[in-house]
């Protein structure tokens, strides 16, 4: 049996299992963030996207483009809302396989949904197996695939996009294996997007969920692929640079990946959480007057791309290690206002993102994935503080409750321009019994 064949049978095992009632509502929370972190996506990319809808005069159509309020043919309403929603970096995914795994699949799957009149309940289904199939080809391929230069959002995302719509969309097994061997074909993703002031991180999203929708295409015109994608020069070549790849099981230490899914409560990329949390942690003892340098020590794929001290804006902000600790040593948070245009420009906070220092620290990156900390020193005029934090907020092993996430959502719905009734419409839209997907999103 060639290890695609592997693959697809271990999905579509999971795929006829009972889906339990805790990853039921973990996928129910997971499409709300979805919602929330796009239209606030969409209002931060606001004038972009005028300028987009002037040049490109996308077609009307019925797909809504989450945030804009606007109806649109499907193709744009797939493209604009993977662009919107991983605009501000605040989409969940996950550190063990470098992913993020709920924006790709959530803006396939919504204008998908809404043209079949598929309930939520049906596409959370699909959702869930989608994050599975995106965990298990990422984690099977990290941390080589992304030390090559891959973005596995784009490349893996690709795949688990797919899967989760051809099984929403009741293909068949032929079908929905063409479609998984078409997308094989069409994965890329590029981690340069995140340097030297890079708008084009979005873009790994937005072309994810197009590419997705066009295999889904190819595959019920009846095109086929090769008959093992993964194997010999396929994917795995491609992606980790050798054909012997240990393809990971799915429910991989016995949980489903959207379980292994975090959270975000500060703005910026997932590297820089523990660092962020442990200089907030520290701001109630200090003056930030009084400090003269600040050390910190993480595990090593976090440094790269990560350290940069010069801020070109508020996408090299939120990539930015030393910024984002500083936003949490000045504010005590790290949330989308401290990463605007506007405050990325800041005399204070520049100057004391210059005084920001990351290494790799050999013993952390051991740790890594099963731990993913930092170690933030502050020397200041009158001596040393540090802190160590393992879990940042909104892992796994450190979810928000219930009111830190309502209190998210609320927040990026503001953001967004959505009211507080029509917010809470939606929230409640999601957990009652039957309803559609596209009742969901026409308010939005």
């Amino acid at each position: 049996m060639n290890k695609s064949i592997e693959f697809f049978e271990a999905v579509n095992s999971l795929w006829n299992k009972e889906i339990p009632e805790e990853v039921m509502s973990r996928a129910k929370r997971s499409l709300l963030d979805y919602l929330a972190v796009t239209c606030a996506g969409a209002a931060f990319q606001g004038k972009k996207l005028q300028k987009y809808f002037a040049f490109a005069q996308p077609e009307d159509g019925k797909f809504r483009v989450i945030g804009t309020g606007r109806d649109l043919a499907l193709k744009e309403a797939v493209f604009l809302n993977g662009l919107n929603g991983h605009a501000l970096d605040f989409d969940d995914g996950t550190n063990s396989g470098i992913i993020h795994l709920g924006s790709p699949i959530f803006s396939l799957l919504i204008p998908l949904a809404q043209r079949y009149d598929i309930k939520i309940d049906d596409m959370l289904h699909a959702a869930i197996i989608g994050y599975e199939a995106s965990y298990t080809m990422a984690v099977s391929i990290q941390p080589v695939h992304k030390a090559m230069g891959f973005h596995a959002t784009g490349t893996c995302g690709t795949l688990g996009a797919t899967i989760a719509a051809s099984y929403m969309l009741g293909f068949s097994d032929e079908e929905r294996f063409q479609a998984f061997s078409i997308a094989s074909v069409a994965a890329s993703g590029m981690l340069k997007v995140l340097d030297d002031g890079s708008e084009l991180k979005p873009y790994n999203v937005a072309k994810t969920a197009l590419l997705s929708l066009t295999a889904l295409q190819l595959a019920k015109s009846g095109f086929h692929g090769n008959a093992d994608p993964l194997g010999g020069r396929g994917f795995f070549k491609m992606m980790s640079g050798k054909e012997d790849v240990e393809l990971k099981p799915v429910l991989l230490n016995g949980t489903y990946a959207i379980m292994k899914s975090y959270t975000k409560p500060y703005a910026s990329c997932r590297y820089t959480h523990p660092a962020v949390e442990a200089a907030i942690h520290m701001r109630e003892q200090i003056s930030t007057d009084d400090v003269e340098r600040i050390d910190i020590k993480t595990y090593d794929l976090a440094v790269a791309g990560h350290d940069h001290t010069d801020i070109l804006g508020s996408y090299s902000a939120k990539m930015s290690i030393p910024y984002a600790t500083a936003a949490g040593l000045l504010f005590g948070k790290a949330g989308l206002q401290e990463f605007s245009e506007e405050a990325v420009k800041g005399t204070t906070i520049l100057n004391l993102t210059k005084k920001v220092h990351v290494t790799a620290d050999e013993e952390l990156s051991s740790l890594f994935p099963g731990i993913q900390a930092a170690i933030v020193t502050i020397k200041t005029k009158d001596g040393e503080l540090s802190d160590r934090v393992d879990f940042p907020k909104g892992e796994p092993e450190n979810p928000l409750d219930d009111k830190e996430f309502r209190d998210r959502y609320d927040g990026l719905m503001e953001y967004g321009g959505v009211g507080s009734e029509v917010g809470g419409v939606v929230y409640d839209t999601v957990y009652r019994k039957n309803a559609t997907v596209d009742e969901l999103v026409k308010r939005l």
